[in-house]
């Protein structure tokens, strides 16, 4: 709304305002904004939250040292996201179908994670929705984006093709090749191609949800992938540079870099409350809200296998949750002392604080390596 109003309505007159028409600029103002929004606005959220009594239960099962945290605010995702959108609705080209596909996204994971936390709050327990019940949700808002997609699609905007890291020249299109075979086949690469989008959006809000487990873990690497996304899909909206790195070019997927931008500067704020020890948690809310926009980024952005790098410690950690039941219902054994994986660490004697700084590190090499295969092709 303010970049139209700058760029459309004022520029003529000033000149010097031709500066918001770049979409560096106003990611650097969209990160400047989201943080400012997320200091400025924490400290009234958590006497709210406290004066509502919205703290954190607890599972009995888990670390004992964690019980201390019981009662510490919840549900400050709320703040994530409002930091977030507010700028992306502030400095972004609204006209941009992808940044509506992504604000969307961010908003109804966000629902979820509401409803979900707020229902373990009426049942004063660390329980929400049942399991099956939260997928279904989850499934249900994958369905609309995958729905979106289809008409952007339809419309030229969006291509279907998945993108490879390290092999330039491989980039499949389910609905290219069955054109190609027989139009009867169609449906069938459709339902493969969505079904694969549906791994990527629902893999990747769980993936944030269970590593959201100490102060500042998940927050702390939901900055780093994002930040890793904000090159990726500045660089995949510029056709020089995504021609000269030889990635697909999706020229709508420039104006992203203001969401991912807002959502850096958003998640700085939010860390510096939830920062051990932590003044509150982000509930699901935070982290369901923050997985599907990253997962919907990289979707749009045409890096949907270079996110498992990116995320290589969302990923780890999804893994070892897998390995742990798998095992444990197969062979009655459990691989790990506690799964996710940071309370595995917590167990053999890590503390809380240097659980977080190494995985903070860990997810940093990983992004690193996701940048990588810009020239590893």
């Amino acid at each position: 709304m303010l970049y139209q109003f700058l760029f459309e309505h004022l520029y003529p007159f000033l000149s010097p305002l031709r500066v918001v028409g770049y979409i560096t600029v106003r990611s650097a103002l969209a990160t400047l904004t989201a943080l400012a929004i997320g200091l400025i606005l924490g400290p009234w959220l958590i006497r709210k939250l406290q004066q509502a009594q919205i703290g954190q239960y607890i599972r009995e099962e888990g670390p004992q040292s964690h019980q201390a945290k019981a009662g510490t605010p919840t549900m400050g995702g709320l703040l994530i996201c409002f930091a977030a959108i507010a700028p992306t609705l502030l400095w972004a080209d609204l006209a941009n179908p992808y940044i509506w596909t992504a604000l969307l996204a961010m908003a109804g994971f966000g629902a979820v994670g509401f409803i979900d936390d707020y229902s373990k709050i009426s049942n004063k327990r660390n329980l929400g929705l049942r399991t099956w019940t939260k997928f279904a949700m989850q499934g249900g808002m994958t369905l609309v984006i995958c729905y979106l997609l289809f008409v952007l699609n339809n419309r030229g905007h969006y291509a279907m093709e998945i993108t490879l890291p390290f092999f330039k020249d491989v980039r499949p299109d389910p609905v290219i090749h069955a054109l190609t075979v027989h139009p009867l086949t169609l449906p069938f690469a459709y339902i493969l191609f969505f079904g694969f989008i549906f791994l990527v959006l629902v893999g990747s809000t769980n993936a944030v949800n269970l590593t959201d487990g100490l102060d500042g873990l998940a927050i702390g690497l939901a900055i780093i992938c994002v930040g890793a996304l904000t090159v990726l899909v500045y660089i995949s909206g510029h056709s020089e540079l995504s021609s000269y790195l030889d990635i697909p070019s999706v020229p709508l997927a420039g104006e992203l870099t203001i969401f991912c931008a807002s959502i850096v500067g958003a998640s700085l704020a939010f860390l510096w409350y939830n920062a051990h020890p932590a003044q509150i948690f982000m509930g699901d809310v935070g982290s369901l809200s923050l997985g599907g926009a990253i997962g919907t980024v990289a979707v749009l952005a045409k890096q949907e296998i270079v996110l498992l790098f990116i995320g290589g410690i969302f990923v780890i950690e999804t893994l070892s949750v897998i390995g742990q039941v798998a095992s444990f219902k197969l062979t009655g054994k459990r691989i790990l002392r506690m799964s996710p994986l940071h309370h595995h660490f917590e167990q053999i004697g890590w503390p809380e604080s240097k659980v977080i700084v190494r995985f903070w590190i860990a997810g940093f090499v990983w992004a690193l390596l996701a940048i990588s295969t810009l020239k590893l092709r």
